[in-house]
């Protein structure tokens, strides 16, 4: 089973600040990540450059609106992504909670990718 785990930081400010992370942060996050790309668990993985470098685009009644960032209003901004391969939901649970130990104050949303059938 494959999971995209959304990760939303609890300080957005701190998160659109475009400071980045310290030394030590680095390091523990690296070392999260290292186990996870051994195990063959961790099949990608990438943070999210502030919300001033990027765009929403909506379609709504056949028309496409294009907002360019930042998007100061957002509360829930996705700060970062990684997609995992577990044996089940309760297995990429525990994953998420030992990121968000190591991430800090936040939540991880996670939802299985829709995967096709074997033929």
């Amino acid at each position: 089973m494959r999971f995209l785990m959304m990760y939303k930081p609890a300080d957005v400010k701190a998160a659109e600040s475009g400071v980045p992370p310290t030394q030590a942060e680095m390091e523990a996050m690296g070392a999260f990540m290292e186990e996870f790309v051994k195990s063959g668990q961790l099949l990608a993985a990438e943070g999210c450059l502030p919300s001033a470098s990027g765009a929403r685009v909506r379609l709504a009644n056949g028309k496409v609106t294009v907002t360019d960032g930042p998007f100061a209003e957002s509360k829930e901004l996705v700060a970062g992504f990684a997609l995992v391969e577990t044996k089940s939901k309760a297995e990429a649970i525990a994953i998420a909670e030992r990121f968000l130990k190591v991430a800090g104050d936040g939540e991880s949303e996670i939802r299985q990718v829709h995967e096709q059938p074997a033929v």
